[in-house]
Protein backbone atom coordinates (compact mmCIF):
# COMPACT_ATOMS: atom_id res chain seq x y z
CA UNK A 1 0.00 0.00 0.00
CA UNK A 2 1.38 3.24 -0.54
CA UNK A 3 -0.12 6.97 -0.86
CA UNK A 4 1.03 9.67 -2.92
CA UNK A 5 3.58 7.45 -3.97
CA UNK A 6 5.70 6.67 -0.93
CA UNK A 7 4.87 3.26 0.97
CA UNK A 8 3.24 3.31 3.78
CA UNK A 9 5.42 1.61 6.10
CA UNK A 10 3.80 0.36 9.44
CA UNK A 11 5.37 0.52 12.46
CA UNK A 12 8.15 -1.68 13.21
CA UNK A 13 8.17 -1.90 16.87
CA UNK A 14 4.52 -2.48 17.42
CA UNK A 15 3.54 -4.72 14.06
CA UNK A 16 5.59 -8.31 14.61
CA UNK A 17 5.44 -10.47 11.69
CA UNK A 18 3.17 -12.66 13.13
CA UNK A 19 2.24 -15.34 9.93
CA UNK A 20 6.13 -16.69 10.39
CA UNK A 21 6.89 -19.84 12.47
CA UNK A 22 9.40 -19.12 15.29
CA UNK A 23 12.03 -21.65 14.30
CA UNK A 24 15.19 -20.20 14.61
CA UNK A 25 17.13 -20.63 18.25
CA UNK A 26 20.03 -18.87 19.15
CA UNK A 27 22.47 -22.16 17.67
CA UNK A 28 20.64 -21.83 14.53
CA UNK A 29 20.52 -18.22 14.12
CA UNK A 30 24.43 -18.21 15.32
CA UNK A 31 24.76 -21.25 12.29
CA UNK A 32 22.60 -19.03 10.03
CA UNK A 33 25.56 -16.09 10.41
CA UNK A 34 28.79 -18.18 10.20
CA UNK A 35 27.23 -20.53 7.50
CA UNK A 36 26.34 -17.42 5.47
CA UNK A 37 29.51 -16.08 5.69
CA UNK A 38 32.00 -19.17 4.46
CA UNK A 39 31.90 -20.02 1.18
CA UNK A 40 34.65 -20.18 -0.98
CA UNK A 41 36.59 -16.98 -0.70
CA UNK A 42 38.47 -18.15 2.37
CA UNK A 43 40.27 -20.73 0.09
CA UNK A 44 41.15 -18.52 -2.66
CA UNK A 45 41.32 -14.38 -1.94
CA UNK A 46 44.62 -14.72 0.11
CA UNK A 47 46.44 -15.39 -3.37
CA UNK A 48 45.40 -12.28 -5.02
CA UNK A 49 45.65 -9.87 -1.32
CA UNK A 50 49.30 -11.34 -1.30
CA UNK A 51 50.24 -10.13 -4.69
CA UNK A 52 48.77 -7.22 -3.72
CA UNK A 53 50.70 -6.50 -0.52
CA UNK A 54 53.83 -8.66 -0.62
CA UNK A 55 54.00 -8.96 2.74
CA UNK A 56 53.61 -11.51 5.40
CA UNK A 57 52.77 -8.75 7.99
CA UNK A 58 50.25 -7.06 5.84
CA UNK A 59 48.42 -10.49 4.71
CA UNK A 60 47.75 -10.64 8.33
CA UNK A 61 47.06 -6.99 8.58
CA UNK A 62 44.42 -7.20 5.73
CA UNK A 63 42.43 -9.94 7.21
CA UNK A 64 42.39 -8.02 10.82
CA UNK A 65 40.69 -4.93 9.31
CA UNK A 66 38.66 -7.11 7.67
CA UNK A 67 37.67 -8.72 10.94
CA UNK A 68 37.65 -5.68 13.11
CA UNK A 69 35.29 -3.65 10.80
CA UNK A 70 32.68 -6.99 10.17
CA UNK A 71 33.11 -7.22 13.79
CA UNK A 72 32.08 -3.50 14.76
CA UNK A 73 29.52 -3.45 11.98
CA UNK A 74 27.53 -6.96 13.61
CA UNK A 75 27.93 -5.17 16.86
CA UNK A 76 25.95 -2.00 15.62
CA UNK A 77 23.62 -4.03 14.00
CA UNK A 78 22.69 -5.80 16.75
CA UNK A 79 20.87 -2.80 18.17
CA UNK A 80 18.96 -1.88 15.18
CA UNK A 81 18.22 -5.80 14.82
CA UNK A 82 16.75 -6.05 18.67
CA UNK A 83 15.07 -2.21 18.21
CA UNK A 84 13.23 -3.53 15.16
CA UNK A 85 13.20 -7.70 14.52
CA UNK A 86 11.03 -7.64 11.41
CA UNK A 87 11.27 -10.09 8.28
CA UNK A 88 13.79 -7.62 5.75
CA UNK A 89 16.40 -7.09 8.43
CA UNK A 90 18.66 -4.26 6.53
CA UNK A 91 15.85 -3.05 4.48
CA UNK A 92 13.93 -2.19 6.98
CA UNK A 93 16.49 -0.69 8.79
CA UNK A 94 17.39 1.62 6.00
CA UNK A 95 13.81 2.40 4.96
CA UNK A 96 12.82 3.27 8.84
CA UNK A 97 16.33 5.67 9.05
CA UNK A 98 16.88 6.72 6.22
CA UNK A 99 13.51 6.52 4.04
CA UNK A 100 12.03 3.89 1.56
CA UNK A 101 14.18 5.48 -0.97
CA UNK A 102 17.33 3.74 0.63
CA UNK A 103 15.74 0.73 1.69
CA UNK A 104 14.34 -0.02 -1.80
CA UNK A 105 17.77 0.76 -3.63
CA UNK A 106 19.44 -1.90 -1.31
CA UNK A 107 16.55 -4.48 -1.91
CA UNK A 108 16.85 -3.55 -5.28
CA UNK A 109 20.79 -3.93 -5.38
CA UNK A 110 20.57 -7.37 -3.08
CA UNK A 111 17.88 -9.10 -5.49
CA UNK A 112 20.04 -7.56 -8.62
CA UNK A 113 23.11 -9.12 -7.55
CA UNK A 114 24.88 -8.87 -4.03
CA UNK A 115 22.38 -12.12 -2.98
CA UNK A 116 21.76 -13.76 -6.32
CA UNK A 117 24.99 -13.22 -7.70
CA UNK A 118 26.73 -14.60 -4.58
CA UNK A 119 24.39 -17.53 -5.04
CA UNK A 120 25.27 -18.33 -8.25
CA UNK A 121 28.88 -18.07 -7.83
CA UNK A 122 28.77 -20.41 -4.62
CA UNK A 123 26.77 -22.77 -6.67
CA UNK A 124 29.60 -22.46 -9.79
CA UNK A 125 32.14 -23.40 -7.10
CA UNK A 126 30.35 -26.49 -6.53
CA UNK A 127 29.92 -27.60 -9.77
CA UNK A 128 33.89 -26.94 -10.08
CA UNK A 129 34.90 -29.11 -7.06
CA UNK A 130 32.65 -31.95 -7.83
CA UNK A 131 34.32 -32.17 -10.87
CA UNK A 132 37.87 -33.17 -9.41
CA UNK A 133 35.79 -36.24 -8.49
CA UNK A 134 33.57 -36.46 -11.82
CA UNK A 135 35.31 -34.92 -14.50
CA UNK A 136 32.89 -35.28 -17.00
CA UNK A 137 31.83 -32.18 -14.94
CA UNK A 138 33.58 -29.28 -16.14
CA UNK A 139 32.94 -25.37 -17.69
CA UNK A 140 34.44 -26.58 -21.31
CA UNK A 141 31.74 -29.59 -21.21
CA UNK A 142 29.19 -27.73 -22.87
CA UNK A 143 25.70 -28.85 -23.35
CA UNK A 144 24.67 -25.85 -25.29
CA UNK A 145 25.45 -22.27 -25.87
CA UNK A 146 24.43 -19.46 -27.86
CA UNK A 147 26.84 -19.38 -31.67
CA UNK A 148 26.89 -15.97 -33.21
CA UNK A 149 29.74 -14.61 -35.44
CA UNK A 150 32.06 -16.46 -32.89
CA UNK A 151 35.88 -16.13 -33.87
CA UNK A 152 37.52 -19.23 -35.92
CA UNK A 153 39.49 -20.55 -33.06
CA UNK A 154 37.16 -19.95 -30.29
CA UNK A 155 35.45 -23.33 -29.20
CA UNK A 156 31.90 -23.29 -26.95
CA UNK A 157 29.32 -20.27 -26.28
CA UNK A 158 30.52 -17.07 -27.85
CA UNK A 159 31.40 -14.34 -25.43
CA UNK A 160 29.32 -11.49 -25.04
CA UNK A 161 31.44 -8.83 -23.80
CA UNK A 162 33.73 -11.69 -21.41
CA UNK A 163 30.46 -13.46 -20.31
CA UNK A 164 29.87 -17.03 -21.65
CA UNK A 165 26.59 -17.55 -22.32
CA UNK A 166 25.36 -21.10 -22.23
CA UNK A 167 25.08 -24.22 -20.03
CA UNK A 168 28.04 -26.87 -19.37
CA UNK A 169 27.69 -29.49 -16.60
CA UNK A 170 29.67 -26.96 -14.20
CA UNK A 171 27.25 -24.46 -14.01
CA UNK A 172 24.19 -27.42 -14.66
CA UNK A 173 25.34 -28.32 -11.12
CA UNK A 174 24.88 -24.78 -10.07
CA UNK A 175 21.47 -24.61 -11.30
CA UNK A 176 20.25 -28.14 -10.01
CA UNK A 177 21.61 -27.43 -6.34
CA UNK A 178 19.76 -24.04 -6.73
CA UNK A 179 16.42 -25.70 -7.47
CA UNK A 180 16.89 -28.09 -4.89
CA UNK A 181 17.83 -26.06 -1.77
CA UNK A 182 14.92 -23.30 -3.25
CA UNK A 183 12.09 -26.26 -2.67
CA UNK A 184 13.85 -27.92 -0.08
CA UNK A 185 13.01 -24.25 2.06
CA UNK A 186 9.51 -23.83 1.13
CA UNK A 187 9.08 -26.57 3.51
CA UNK A 188 9.38 -24.66 6.36
CA UNK A 189 12.10 -22.61 8.45
CA UNK A 190 13.07 -25.43 10.74
CA UNK A 191 13.69 -27.91 7.63
CA UNK A 192 15.89 -24.97 6.43
CA UNK A 193 17.50 -24.23 9.40
CA UNK A 194 18.50 -27.88 10.01
CA UNK A 195 20.32 -28.36 6.77
CA UNK A 196 22.17 -24.89 7.77
CA UNK A 197 23.08 -26.77 11.19
CA UNK A 198 24.26 -29.57 9.67
CA UNK A 199 26.49 -28.13 7.04
CA UNK A 200 27.73 -25.05 8.99
CA UNK A 201 28.95 -27.68 11.69
CA UNK A 202 30.71 -29.18 9.59
CA UNK A 203 32.75 -26.65 7.40
CA UNK A 204 33.56 -25.33 10.47
CA UNK A 205 34.63 -28.48 11.61
CA UNK A 206 37.31 -28.56 8.21
CA UNK A 207 38.02 -24.77 9.22
CA UNK A 208 39.27 -26.14 12.47
CA UNK A 209 40.72 -29.37 11.53
CA UNK A 210 42.53 -27.44 8.57
CA UNK A 211 43.92 -24.66 11.33
CA UNK A 212 45.09 -27.61 14.02
CA UNK A 213 46.54 -29.89 11.44
CA UNK A 214 48.84 -26.63 9.88
CA UNK A 215 49.57 -26.09 13.24
CA UNK A 216 50.80 -28.92 14.67
CA UNK A 217 51.39 -31.45 11.71
CA UNK A 218 52.06 -28.81 8.56
CA UNK A 219 54.57 -26.85 9.47
CA UNK A 220 56.65 -26.44 6.11
CA UNK A 221 60.62 -25.42 7.40
CA UNK A 222 60.92 -23.52 4.11
CA UNK A 223 58.00 -21.69 4.36
CA UNK A 224 58.50 -20.67 8.63
CA UNK A 225 62.06 -19.24 7.09
CA UNK A 226 60.57 -17.47 4.32
CA UNK A 227 57.80 -15.79 6.17
CA UNK A 228 58.72 -15.34 9.90
CA UNK A 229 61.23 -13.53 11.67
CA UNK A 230 62.84 -10.36 9.88
CA UNK A 231 61.27 -11.64 6.60
CA UNK A 232 57.24 -11.27 8.58
CA UNK A 233 57.73 -7.08 8.19
CA UNK A 234 59.16 -7.01 4.84
CA UNK A 235 57.81 -4.11 3.21
CA UNK A 236 55.11 -3.38 6.25
CA UNK A 237 56.52 -0.33 7.11
CA UNK A 238 54.10 2.85 7.60
CA UNK A 239 56.28 4.76 4.71
CA UNK A 240 56.69 1.99 2.74
CA UNK A 241 55.53 2.32 -1.02
CA UNK A 242 53.42 -0.49 -2.37
CA UNK A 243 52.93 -0.63 -6.84
CA UNK A 244 49.51 -1.08 -7.67
CA UNK A 245 47.62 -0.85 -11.43
CA UNK A 246 44.79 1.76 -11.91
CA UNK A 247 42.08 0.05 -13.43
CA UNK A 248 42.25 -2.71 -16.02
CA UNK A 249 45.29 -2.16 -17.81
CA UNK A 250 45.82 1.12 -16.34
CA UNK A 251 49.00 2.89 -14.80
CA UNK A 252 51.26 1.48 -12.57
CA UNK A 253 51.25 3.85 -9.67
CA UNK A 254 53.38 3.82 -5.92
CA UNK A 255 50.85 4.02 -3.18
CA UNK A 256 51.41 4.09 0.89
CA UNK A 257 51.02 0.93 3.24
CA UNK A 258 47.11 2.15 4.41
CA UNK A 259 46.01 2.67 0.86
CA UNK A 260 46.94 -0.96 -0.56
CA UNK A 261 45.63 -2.17 2.73
CA UNK A 262 42.46 -0.32 1.74
CA UNK A 263 42.84 -1.70 -1.92
CA UNK A 264 43.08 -5.71 -0.44
CA UNK A 265 40.10 -5.21 1.48
CA UNK A 266 38.13 -6.43 -2.05
CA UNK A 267 38.94 -9.89 -1.43
CA UNK A 268 38.38 -10.34 2.31
CA UNK A 269 35.51 -8.24 2.65
CA UNK A 270 33.63 -10.05 0.17
CA UNK A 271 35.26 -13.50 1.92
CA UNK A 272 33.41 -12.40 5.34
CA UNK A 273 30.58 -10.50 3.89
CA UNK A 274 26.75 -12.04 4.53
CA UNK A 275 26.86 -12.19 8.21
CA UNK A 276 23.99 -9.90 8.33
CA UNK A 277 21.85 -11.99 6.46
CA UNK A 278 19.73 -13.31 10.14
CA UNK A 279 18.55 -10.28 9.97
CA UNK A 280 16.36 -10.97 7.00
CA UNK A 281 15.19 -13.56 9.18
CA UNK A 282 14.24 -11.89 12.41
CA UNK A 283 10.68 -12.39 12.49
CA UNK A 284 11.41 -16.17 12.39
CA UNK A 285 14.16 -15.93 15.45
CA UNK A 286 12.84 -17.25 19.25
CA UNK A 287 13.27 -14.30 21.00
CA UNK A 288 15.07 -11.97 18.75
CA UNK A 289 15.48 -8.87 21.33
CA UNK A 290 18.45 -11.99 22.82
CA UNK A 291 19.75 -14.12 20.29
CA UNK A 292 19.93 -11.67 17.44
CA UNK A 293 22.66 -9.63 18.78
CA UNK A 294 24.04 -12.07 20.28
CA UNK A 295 24.18 -14.86 17.17
CA UNK A 296 25.54 -11.15 15.30
CA UNK A 297 28.08 -10.93 17.87
CA UNK A 298 29.24 -14.72 17.89
CA UNK A 299 28.95 -15.75 14.58
CA UNK A 300 31.37 -12.74 13.52
CA UNK A 301 33.84 -13.72 16.42
CA UNK A 302 33.95 -17.19 15.42
CA UNK A 303 34.46 -16.75 11.39
CA UNK A 304 37.06 -14.27 12.04
CA UNK A 305 38.85 -16.60 14.32
CA UNK A 306 38.97 -18.95 11.59
CA UNK A 307 39.69 -16.72 9.00
CA UNK A 308 43.09 -15.93 10.48
CA UNK A 309 44.13 -18.61 11.51
CA UNK A 310 43.55 -19.87 8.27
CA UNK A 311 45.85 -17.35 6.88
CA UNK A 312 48.46 -17.75 9.70
CA UNK A 313 48.24 -21.74 8.28
CA UNK A 314 49.00 -20.80 4.86
CA UNK A 315 51.62 -19.00 5.98
CA UNK A 316 53.15 -22.07 8.10
CA UNK A 317 53.06 -24.31 4.89
CA UNK A 318 53.42 -21.94 1.85
CA UNK A 319 56.16 -18.79 1.45
CA UNK A 320 54.32 -15.97 0.72
CA UNK A 321 56.03 -14.97 -2.73
CA UNK A 322 56.55 -17.22 -5.54
CA UNK A 323 56.99 -17.39 -9.17
CA UNK A 324 54.08 -17.70 -11.10
CA UNK A 325 55.97 -19.89 -13.42
CA UNK A 326 57.44 -22.46 -10.59
CA UNK A 327 56.98 -25.81 -11.35
CA UNK A 328 56.56 -26.90 -7.42
CA UNK A 329 54.46 -25.63 -4.82
CA UNK A 330 56.29 -24.23 -2.89
CA UNK A 331 57.83 -22.48 -5.55
CA UNK A 332 54.63 -21.42 -6.95
CA UNK A 333 53.81 -19.84 -3.11
CA UNK A 334 50.86 -18.13 -1.73
CA UNK A 335 50.79 -15.46 -4.33
CA UNK A 336 50.83 -17.75 -7.27
CA UNK A 337 48.74 -20.50 -6.15
CA UNK A 338 47.60 -22.63 -9.18
CA UNK A 339 44.21 -20.79 -10.05
CA UNK A 340 44.61 -19.10 -6.49
CA UNK A 341 43.68 -21.78 -4.99
CA UNK A 342 45.73 -21.29 -1.62
CA UNK A 343 43.65 -23.62 0.71
CA UNK A 344 44.20 -26.95 -1.88
CA UNK A 345 48.16 -25.80 -2.39
CA UNK A 346 48.08 -25.89 1.40
CA UNK A 347 46.65 -28.87 1.97
CA UNK A 348 48.26 -30.78 -1.17
CA UNK A 349 51.98 -29.65 0.37
CA UNK A 350 51.00 -31.38 3.56
CA UNK A 351 49.44 -34.85 1.98
CA UNK A 352 49.82 -34.63 -1.26
CA UNK A 353 47.20 -36.07 -4.04
CA UNK A 354 44.73 -36.86 -1.03
CA UNK A 355 45.22 -33.10 -0.05
CA UNK A 356 43.46 -32.15 -3.25
CA UNK A 357 40.75 -34.41 -2.87
CA UNK A 358 40.02 -33.16 0.71
CA UNK A 359 40.20 -29.19 -0.06
CA UNK A 360 37.75 -30.11 -2.64
CA UNK A 361 35.39 -31.71 -0.30
CA UNK A 362 35.64 -29.52 1.94
CA UNK A 363 34.71 -26.15 -0.58
CA UNK A 364 31.56 -28.31 -1.48
CA UNK A 365 30.37 -28.65 2.06
CA UNK A 366 31.09 -25.26 2.35
CA UNK A 367 29.58 -24.39 -0.32
CA UNK A 368 26.28 -25.74 -0.68
CA UNK A 369 25.64 -25.26 3.33
CA UNK A 370 26.34 -21.12 2.45
CA UNK A 371 23.95 -21.45 -0.47
CA UNK A 372 21.26 -23.05 1.89
CA UNK A 373 21.63 -19.76 4.07
CA UNK A 374 21.51 -17.24 1.71
CA UNK A 375 18.53 -19.00 -0.25
CA UNK A 376 16.63 -18.80 2.82
CA UNK A 377 17.60 -15.46 4.17
CA UNK A 378 17.45 -13.44 0.83
CA UNK A 379 13.75 -14.42 -0.03
CA UNK A 380 12.82 -12.86 3.13
CA UNK A 381 14.11 -9.71 2.05
CA UNK A 382 11.84 -9.29 -1.30
CA UNK A 383 8.78 -10.74 0.56
CA UNK A 384 9.44 -7.08 3.00
CA UNK A 385 9.52 -5.16 -0.32
CA UNK A 386 6.12 -7.03 -1.61
CA UNK A 387 4.61 -6.37 1.50
CA UNK A 388 5.84 -2.20 1.01
CA UNK A 389 4.68 -2.35 -2.67
CA UNK A 390 7.97 -2.10 -3.99
CA UNK A 391 8.23 -6.01 -5.67
CA UNK A 392 5.61 -8.54 -7.47
CA UNK A 393 2.67 -8.54 -4.78
CA UNK A 394 2.86 -12.85 -4.97
CA UNK A 395 6.10 -12.57 -3.24
CA UNK A 396 4.45 -10.90 -0.14
CA UNK A 397 2.28 -14.32 -0.09
CA UNK A 398 3.66 -16.96 2.71
CA UNK A 399 2.90 -20.89 1.66
CA UNK A 400 -0.31 -21.42 3.23
CA UNK A 401 0.93 -24.51 5.37
CA UNK A 402 4.44 -24.17 5.62
CA UNK A 403 4.25 -20.23 5.96
CA UNK A 404 7.29 -19.76 4.23
CA UNK A 405 7.99 -17.38 1.18
CA UNK A 406 7.33 -19.78 -1.40
CA UNK A 407 6.89 -17.39 -4.06
CA UNK A 408 9.86 -14.98 -2.70
CA UNK A 409 11.75 -18.30 -2.98
CA UNK A 410 11.02 -19.04 -6.71
CA UNK A 411 11.23 -15.61 -8.51
CA UNK A 412 14.28 -15.46 -6.58
CA UNK A 413 15.59 -18.94 -7.54
CA UNK A 414 14.77 -18.18 -11.10
CA UNK A 415 16.85 -14.56 -11.61
CA UNK A 416 19.72 -17.19 -10.07
CA UNK A 417 19.28 -19.69 -12.82
CA UNK A 418 19.73 -16.65 -15.40
CA UNK A 419 23.01 -15.42 -13.65
CA UNK A 420 23.90 -19.01 -13.72
CA UNK A 421 23.44 -19.46 -17.27
CA UNK A 422 24.68 -16.33 -18.17
CA UNK A 423 28.36 -16.15 -16.51
CA UNK A 424 27.73 -12.55 -15.86
CA UNK A 425 27.89 -12.79 -11.65
CA UNK A 426 31.13 -12.96 -11.66
CA UNK A 427 32.01 -9.81 -13.75
CA UNK A 428 29.02 -8.41 -11.44
CA UNK A 429 30.64 -9.93 -7.59
CA UNK A 430 33.51 -7.69 -8.54
CA UNK A 431 31.33 -4.44 -9.38
CA UNK A 432 29.35 -4.76 -5.70
CA UNK A 433 31.84 -5.22 -3.35
CA UNK A 434 31.91 -1.52 -3.31
CA UNK A 435 28.16 -1.13 -3.14
CA UNK A 436 28.02 -3.42 -0.22
CA UNK A 437 30.36 -1.14 1.43
CA UNK A 438 28.29 1.86 1.22
CA UNK A 439 25.03 0.13 2.28
CA UNK A 440 26.58 -0.94 5.74
CA UNK A 441 27.81 2.72 5.82
CA UNK A 442 24.17 4.09 4.91
CA UNK A 443 22.88 1.51 7.99
CA UNK A 444 25.12 2.66 10.60
CA UNK A 445 24.58 6.32 9.77
CA UNK A 446 21.17 5.15 10.30
CA UNK A 447 21.84 3.80 14.00
CA UNK A 448 23.05 7.29 14.68
CA UNK A 449 19.73 9.08 13.57
CA UNK A 450 17.30 6.86 15.08
CA UNK A 451 19.03 7.73 18.47
CA UNK A 452 18.05 11.50 17.45
CA UNK A 453 14.99 10.84 16.17
CA UNK A 454 13.75 8.02 18.34
CA UNK A 455 15.46 8.54 21.74
CA UNK A 456 12.88 6.73 23.43
CA UNK A 457 12.34 3.50 21.46
CA UNK A 458 12.94 0.34 23.37
CA UNK A 459 16.16 -0.75 22.61
CA UNK A 460 17.17 -4.15 24.56
CA UNK A 461 20.71 -3.83 23.43
CA UNK A 462 22.56 -0.87 22.83
CA UNK A 463 25.99 -0.91 20.30
CA UNK A 464 28.98 -2.01 21.77
CA UNK A 465 30.89 1.25 21.96
CA UNK A 466 28.24 3.79 20.88
CA UNK A 467 29.09 6.44 19.40
CA UNK A 468 33.45 5.59 18.89
CA UNK A 469 33.42 2.37 17.49
CA UNK A 470 30.57 2.94 14.77
CA UNK A 471 31.91 6.43 14.16
CA UNK A 472 35.37 4.62 13.53
CA UNK A 473 33.61 2.27 11.14
CA UNK A 474 31.98 4.82 9.14
CA UNK A 475 35.55 6.48 8.69
CA UNK A 476 37.53 3.69 8.10
CA UNK A 477 34.82 1.72 5.33
CA UNK A 478 34.74 5.49 3.66
CA UNK A 479 38.05 5.41 2.90
CA UNK A 480 38.17 2.01 1.65
CA UNK A 481 35.79 3.30 -0.51
CA UNK A 482 37.71 6.30 -2.05
CA UNK A 483 40.54 4.69 -2.48
CA UNK A 484 38.16 2.08 -4.65
CA UNK A 485 36.80 4.86 -6.42
CA UNK A 486 40.49 5.94 -6.87
CA UNK A 487 42.46 2.90 -7.91
CA UNK A 488 39.74 -0.03 -8.52
CA UNK A 489 37.25 2.31 -10.78
CA UNK A 490 36.46 -1.34 -12.81
CA UNK A 491 35.05 -2.50 -9.10
CA UNK A 492 33.69 0.42 -8.09
CA UNK A 493 31.71 3.02 -10.54
CA UNK A 494 29.29 -0.08 -11.98
CA UNK A 495 28.19 -1.11 -8.73
CA UNK A 496 26.79 2.39 -8.56
CA UNK A 497 25.61 2.36 -11.56
CA UNK A 498 23.76 -0.73 -10.99
CA UNK A 499 22.60 0.90 -7.43
CA UNK A 500 21.62 4.37 -9.13
CA UNK A 501 19.40 2.52 -11.69
CA UNK A 502 17.16 1.32 -8.78
CA UNK A 503 15.87 4.80 -8.52
CA UNK A 504 13.70 4.92 -11.77
CA UNK A 505 12.33 1.46 -10.84
CA UNK A 506 11.66 2.82 -7.19
CA UNK A 507 9.44 5.29 -8.45
CA UNK A 508 7.81 3.22 -11.17
CA UNK A 509 7.28 0.62 -8.74
CA UNK A 510 6.16 3.11 -6.49
CA UNK A 511 3.46 5.25 -8.85
CA UNK A 512 2.62 1.50 -9.98
CA UNK A 513 1.90 0.84 -6.09
CA UNK A 514 0.12 4.05 -5.46
CA UNK A 515 -2.48 3.27 -8.70
CA UNK A 516 -3.51 0.14 -7.47
CA UNK A 517 -4.28 1.22 -4.03
CA UNK A 518 -6.38 4.09 -5.51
Amino acid sequence: MSVDGKPVVANTESSPDREFVKGLGLTSSTMLVTGSMIGSGIFIVSAEIAREVNSPALLIAAWAVTGFLTIVAALSYGELAAMMPRVGGQYVYLRESLGPLWGFLYGWTLFAVIQTGTIAAVGVAFGKFLGVFFPAISSSHWLFGLHWAAPSYQIGPVLLGGMQVGLNTQNLMAVLMVVALSIINIFGIKTGALIQDVFTFAKVSALLGLVLVGLFIGRNAQALAANFGANFWHNAGLGALHPVQVGAGGAVVLVSTLTILAVAQVGSLFSADAWNNVTFTAGEVINPKRNLPLSLALGTGIVISLYIGCNIIYLNVLPLMGTADGTTILQRGIQHATEDRVATAALTQMFGALGGYLMAGAIMISSFGCNNGLILAGARVYYAMAKDGLFFRSAGELHPKYKTPAASLMVQMVWICILCLSGSYGQLLDYVVFAVLVFYILTIVGLFVLRYTRPDAERPYKAFGYPVLPAIYIVMAIFIDVVLLRYKPQFTWPGLIIVLLGIPVYFAWSRKSHDAAV
